[in-house]
């Protein structure tokens, strides 16, 4: 083991921090009021250094070994064998049994490194959720031990026979096997040291890939790499099938979104899915005996207010337990509530002082997957009960259960700006998170929040509803520091963001393929086609307004749009458009407007680097040319 896990843990590794903190709770009460709990926990600690010397006498041999294809099976057989444990009680402490066994092998040295990979490995097998595991172990086992757990999970998925079903499918997520075609830019997976390049090339062949069931099929659209400029690749979004001008190529609904900061708390509109609502038709997100809602917003429907609290306000700005009622935490003492309400009202003081929405857009992403990873305690603990059903009007990844993703999938591979940091925001954040769930904080480092908001940056929609309003207030900002958002009309027209997994693929153009649509009039988005499509065409929109205004020029219209793209994502557009505009300019107008010389600034996450391919072909040092 070694110190890395905590500066370097990504987003997987928080979201699977909210389920143990959860869980943290449940075994605290456990420890200070059951005595046959206790029992179980000396009887545990005996039973793990049992264990740890049988597999030193057992499987010392096979470590010191030639690690071939060949051994690695065997081992795999020989694990296959042994029965798993059936109660949710056996799982937790088989769980915890393998794991520290597992890292007092690997503690031991390179003859333990087998013995060990397998300890983690039988761990993996029974954890509810295998890729978010992965991801833990990537970041604290030492490597050549990961590199062994991911050998031997590779195999088991390569047999038709797995017995490693829930495993299989999500492992398949992590090593993605792009489209191919032409222009498709396909990365190649490095095999383990010890491994034939043959026999990782079959194993390699059989595993699945997370864009082969992302996005779903009713998108009617597929992510492939394609080169979009010289010498730099992008994942981007093309059509499965033809589509004719004005047609919906697809619909989606957000993950999280805001109320632009002068409407958050106005309530004229809903403060959930963003809709104008009407004074009669609103609902007040009720106070508690102490009137003490930190965040107050209006809802248009029950619905809404059920799924806002759920989601994310419970946990931001609500005193109520921000677990579900199925793990016990004790009612909190009155210091606690006093300490988490201030936190909470300095939070929000902090994001209608900022007048930006990126503060609550993380903050309500990170508040998401608490609640998602809770849920799915509560669901792993009563595997007969009925889960809850999926939330109304709420984004989904697959029509199939099994092939659905965390929200840390998606977001860890979408593309990001670096960011100032923000340390005073951090510290407001944390300390909400810290006061609501004990011990989630440790989780949120610097360079994960700073990550998160450069996400927020790049991918958010700007949500527009009939052409836009008129009377959100002037920034007082300077121009290179306003929020900015995708959307054709500009970021002053909009009311509020969202961010959207399938149209964060969505490349920019000055004469785009299709454009975004609210005609729901909520922030579910449509894709409209503004042209007509064929099978394999790439879809583009506009992240700015790219219309010429009556008062301006084509030079002074192409300079302006350029100039915002440049400021709001960082990069010089290369589109049809921008080069045939700029071949017409005379020598004199080139003189008089240059042109930038702004690289692509947008990068993608290491991990999502070595899950994909191992190693990348030519990226560049700044990430310009990076192959997602």
């Amino acid at each position: 083991m070694d110190n890395r896990s905590t500066t370097y843990i990504t987003v997987a590794a928080v979201t699977v921090a909210a389920g143990l903190a959860a869980y943290a709770v449940y075994f605290d009460y456990k420890r200070r009021n059951d005595v046959e709990f206790r029992k179980k926990l000396r009887k545990e600690k005996k039973r793990v250094e049992k264990s740890v010397a049988q597999s030193k006498e057992t499987e010392s041999k096979a470590a010191t070994s030639t690690l071939s294809p060949e051994s690695l099976k065997e081992v795999l057989a020989n694990i296959k064998k042994e029965p798993l444990p059936q109660s949710q009680e056996e799982k937790e402490a088989y769980f915890m049994q393998q794991v520290s066994v597992g890292e007092q092998l690997a503690a031991q040295g390179p003859v333990f490194y087998l013995p060990a990979a397998s300890a983690f490995f039988r761990a993996l097998r029974i954890y509810p959720s295998p890729v978010e595991l992965i991801v833990i172990y990537e970041k604290t086992i030492v490597r050549p031990v990961f590199e062994l757990i991911m050998a031997l999970t590779n195999l088991d998925v390569s047999s038709p026979s797995s017995s490693l079903e829930p495993s299989a499918s999500i492992v398949e997520e992590e090593t993605p096997e792009e489209p191919q075609d032409a222009k498709d830019v396909s990365p190649s997976r490095s095999p383990p040291s010890e491994a034939s390049s043959q026999e990782w090339d079959t194993v390699q062949d059989r595993i699945g890939a997370y864009y082969d069931h992302f996005p779903p099929a009713s998108t009617n659209v597929s992510v492939v790499s394609r080169e979009v400029s010289p010498g730099q690749t992008r994942h981007v979004l093309v059509v499965n099938k033809d589509f004719a001008v004005g047609d919906v190529i697809y619909k989606e609904f957000p993950v999280v979104t805001a109320l632009d900061p002068d409407l958050q708390t106005t309530g004229t509109h809903c403060g959930h899915c963003l809709r104008p609502i009407e004074p009669e038709m609103s609902l007040q997100l009720p106070k508690d005996d102490s009137s003490q809602n930190a965040f107050e917003l209006t809802y248009c429907s029950k619905a809404c207010m059920v799924n806002s609290k759920k989601q994310s306000h419970t946990l931001l700005f609500t005193l109520d337990s921000p677990l579900p009622a199925e793990i016990p935490a004790g009612p909190p003492l009155p210091t606690q509530n006093e300490e988490r309400h201030a936190a909470q009202e300095k939070f929000a003081e902090y994001i209608k002082r900022e007048n930006r929405s990126a503060p609550l857009l993380v903050a309500r992403f990170i508040a998401r997957q608490v609640a998602a990873e809770t849920q799915k305690m509560v669901d792993a603990t009563n595997p007969g009960a009925k889960k809850a059903a999926p939330t109304e009007g709420d984004y989904t990844d697959s029509e199939s259960e099994t092939e659905r993703y965390a929200l840390a999938d998606h977001i860890e591979r979408l593309r990001y700006l670096e960011v100032i940091p923000n340390k005073e925001e951090l510290e407001l954040f944390t300390n909400v998170l810290k006061t609501g769930l004990p011990g989630l904080e440790e989780f949120i480092t610097e360079e994960r929040h700073i990550t998160l908001t450069g996400k927020m940056a790049y991918n958010v929609f700007g949500v527009c509803f009939g052409g836009g309003r008129n009377d959100k207030p002037a920034p007082t900002q300077r121009p290179e520091d306003v929020e900015k958002t995708r959307t054709p009309y500009g970021t002053q027209r909009q009311i509020g963001s969202a961010l959207y997994t399938v149209s964060s693929y969505l490349t920019h153009s000055c004469q785009p393929s299709a454009r975004p649509s609210f005609s729901s009039g909520t922030a579910e988005m449509s894709i409209v086609a503004n042209k007509d499509l064929k099978k394999g065409d790439v879809l583009t929109i506009a992240y700015v307004d790219v219309t010429q205004h009556p008062e301006e020029s084509v030079i002074d219209c192409r300079r302006r749009r350029r100039i915002e793209l440049a400021r709001g994502w960082r990069f010089a557009c290369t589109c049809e458009r921008c080069i045939e505009e700029a071949n017409a300019m005379t020598s004199e107008e080139k003189q008089a407007n240059p042109e930038e010389q702004t690289k692509d600034e947008s990068k993608v996450e290491e991990t999502v680097k070595k899950y994909a391919a191992g190693t990348f072909e030519g990226a560049s040092a700044d990430g310009s040319g990076d192959v997602e």
